[in-house]
């Protein structure tokens, strides 16, 4: 299914759209947080047995497991075909670009690196930019050009 017939450009111009926004974004964050720490057991294991095939080779990528799961995991839950993790979903909201092009793979890693980025720096004032913004985006979605609508109304 075509996100884009879901989410169209004109919703932009709606207040609607972004009604809540804020607060659903920060429930999905904690929902999608607790996906990738599930996530992280089957991952953990898989690595584990990889381990011992490659004579520990493999435990290397243990100090950067939960990075690697929660950028999988953006990557194919925002970059499909519903634009949103499942705590997105959840709370029925959705990525999209405001030049109306569907975010693929690799454009929802970024995202989240820059969200990632963002957080570590400006932490606590990275809130901010969402009272300040028209869309409530927050400073990675605006260098992005994206912005996080409603899909329930």
């Amino acid at each position: 299914m075509n996100t884009m017939a879901i989410i169209p450009q004109a919703r932009l111009d709606d207040w609607r759209s972004f009604a809540g926004v804020r607060t659903r974004r920060s429930l999905a964050f904690l929902v999608d947080y607790a996906m990738v720490l599930l996530l992280c057991i089957p991952a953990g294991l898989v690595v584990f047995i990889l381990g011992i095939f490659t004579l520990g080779l493999a435990w290397f990528l243990i100090p950067s497991l939960f990075a690697i799961v929660a950028l999988l995991y953006v990557g194919m839950t925002m970059g499909g075909p519903k634009q949103a993790t499942l705590g997105m979903q959840l709370f029925s909201i959705a990525l999209m670009r405001t030049d109306g092009q569907p975010v693929d793979f690799f454009y929802a890693m970024v995202h989240t690196i820059l969200f990632w980025l963002s957080v570590s720096i400006l932490t606590p004032f990275v809130l901010l930019a969402t009272l300040l913004l028209d869309h409530k985006q927050f400073l990675h979605d605006l260098a992005l050009g994206t912005v996080v609508v409603r899909t329930d109304f």
